[in-house]
């Protein structure tokens, strides 16, 4: 469906505004506001990257959702965050 959905659009805004908080992505921002002494910049950028950065995302789960079952969807983000946290503690990404 083509119409905003409410309760999808508060779901994620909700999920990304926590997952966000406190991550690597809002300590570059607080570094990069620090520097360069323009937070207004720093945020209109940071927030156009995320924007951008979330577009694929967003597609490539609308087309697995339409042929992949939701809990396969979620075992396999789940999946991907184990590897990455693994690799990130050896050093290895």
């Amino acid at each position: 469906e083509d119409d905003m959905d409410l309760r999808a659009f508060l779901a994620a805004f909700a999920a990304v505004f926590l997952a966000e908080m406190g991550d690597k992505t809002q300590l570059v921002v607080l570094t990069l506001a620090s520097q360069k002494k323009a937070p207004g910049a720093v945020w209109a950028g940071a927030a156009l990257a995320l924007v951008l950065a979330s577009l694929p995302a967003a597609f490539l789960g609308d087309w697995l959702g339409r042929w992949a079952p939701a809990g396969m969807v979620r075992w396999a983000a789940g999946l991907l965050f184990i590897v990455f946290g693994v690799l990130l503690i050896l050093n290895k990404f």
